[in-house]
């Protein structure tokens, strides 16, 4: 089968919308599944190559079901082949609530009067730290809503003061963004902060469902958020993420248009983003927008695997807006990232004490409210390997220097040595007995199936090194 070569309507120009929503939907309607020709595609993916429009909606536009199940078995095989059994853990850490948009889908918009807004001084995000670190945390991801009190100089500042805070062997070792677009000026200045992947979700990649929901505020300008990652590509800040928020529109458009972005970055800056996210929609009724385009649990689970297959390299992360079975089961497809622990509340790390009426003051409800202990327990049991590793961002293995080692798949060499002296630490400093004498176990079993014995044996120096007390170890 001969591939297909991407050719856009619309070029791949820095800071110039991309998208084409005919073009998309043209591809959509204009491609139908075939066996060998599915077969050929995932086999393209497995040689770690990224796959076209076409190639994706063949994916997409699949139905039966011993072909489904063939994508998800050619998106696990991937996924091993990757980035092996470990998942990275984080947590996220909500900032502020102010916001000045008014998206119909979301909790902090500008008309929802029942919000309490609250912005958290330097005393309340120390106190919050603290408790993360208290945990076992190391990577956060800080979260604000779109208000002008955040700019790029108070972004700079939190993420500063993340990093500063140490508490016993506790400490964070990346500061990731989730914030509104900014000018190439402001990234620059969040850059120099030295945080790690900046995550702008475009929501939805169609223009005129975009604009039904996004009724006022900057972020209405879909063109000026399309092309806000192109603008942190210019500031120098290589390490982005990308993400769509699936109940808007119709999931397979979105999947596409996920792939064209994808491309687009890598057409014009020479890497792709760092991380994919697929937030999805589930309580359609409270928000009052409708559930035409709600993605049902199968579909979900086969635009996971579909990603992974389309876009080999990238991290995928799934949040706590999904439940425990949920998660469980696109851990095996392609996610690479998820969260454990997680508050919404402004302030509720700190505070064990919170209400319901204190639960529904977040930007949307979580679904899965496992303990980071009782994430990583059970990751355990599946023999995977809970990792809080940041290795690559400290090493200067992002952008396209990430896409140097991780397009061929090398680095899964670094990968699980560094996730296992990452959880080696969380083993000592804070998991229960029962916990530890697990995780000292799949420790064993994994350094045992490692192919390199050199790797092999500093590992297992390292390993003596953490015992006797040195943190922060990686290769």
């Amino acid at each position: 089968m001969k591939f297909i070569t991407q050719q856009y309507s619309i070029p791949d120009v820095p800071m110039q919308p991309f998208i084409d929503p005919e073009e998309i939907i043209n591809i959509l309607r204009n491609t139908s599944p075939d066996k060998a020709y599915i077969k050929d595609v995932i086999d393209k993916s497995l040689a770690k190559n990224r796959l076209s429009l076409q190639e994706t909606a063949v994916l997409v536009n699949t139905t039966d079901p011993e072909l489904v199940e063939m994508i998800k078995q050619g998106a696990r095989t991937l996924k091993e082949t990757v980035y092996g059994n470990r998942i990275v853990l984080f947590a996220p850490l909500y900032i502020g609530n102010k916001c000045k948009n008014n998206c119909t889908y979301c909790g902090f918009r500008a008309s929802n009067k029942d919000a309490v807004r609250k912005t958290l001084n330097d005393a309340e995000i120390v106190k919050e730290i603290e408790a993360l670190e208290d945990n076992g945390q190391k990577r956060l991801i800080l979260v604000f809503g779109e208000h002008d009190q955040y700019d790029p100089e108070f972004i700079a500042h939190c993420a500063k003061l993340s990093y500063s805070v140490k508490k016993g062997n506790g400490e964070i070792r990346r500061v990731n963004i989730n914030a509104a677009p900014l000018e190439i000026d402001g990234f620059r200045i969040v850059k120099e902060a030295g945080i790690g992947t900046f995550q702008i979700f475009q929501e939805t990649y169609h223009p005129e469902a975009y604009k039904s929901y996004h009724l006022r505020g900057k972020k209405a300008d879909f063109n000026y958020r399309l092309t806000s990652l192109d603008r942190a590509q210019e500031a120098g800040l290589d390490d982005v993420g990308i993400g769509a928020l699936f109940g808007l529109y119709d999931w397979r458009y979105e999947v596409l248009a996920l792939v064209r972005h994808t491309n687009h970055l890598e057409a014009c800056y020479n890497v792709g983003p760092h991380t994919i996210s697929f937030p999805r929609i589930k309580d359609a009724s409270m928000l009052k927008m409708g559930n035409q385009h709600l993605v049902n649990d199968a579909d979900f689970a086969k635009m996971i695997a579909i990603l992974r297959l389309a876009v080999p390299y990238t991290g995928m992360i799934l949040t706590a807006r999904e439940p425990k079975i949920i998660r469980d089961e696109c851990i095996n497809y392609g996610v690479s990232q998820i969260d454990g622990g997680t508050k919404l509340e402004l302030g509720s790390y700190s505070n064990s004490q919170n209400t319901e009426q204190d639960l529904n003051k977040g930007q949307f409800r979580i679904n899965d409210d496992r303990s980071l202990n009782e994430v990583i327990d059970e990751l355990l049991d599946k023999n995977m390997l809970p990792s809080f590793c940041t290795a690559c961002y400290r090493l200067g293995r992002t952008g396209e220097h990430f896409m140097e080692f991780s397009v061929p798949g090398f680095i899964k060499r670094f990968c699980s040595p560094n996730a296992i002296l990452t959880l080696a630490e969380y083993l000592h400093d804070y998991a229960p007995e029962k916990t530890a004498q697990k995780g000292w176990e799949v420790i064993e079993s994994n350094i045992n199936v490692l192919p390199d014995e050199n790797v092999k044996t500093k590992l297992r120096e390292r390993l003596l090194e953490l015992k006797n007390g040195k943190r922060d170890l990686y290769f």
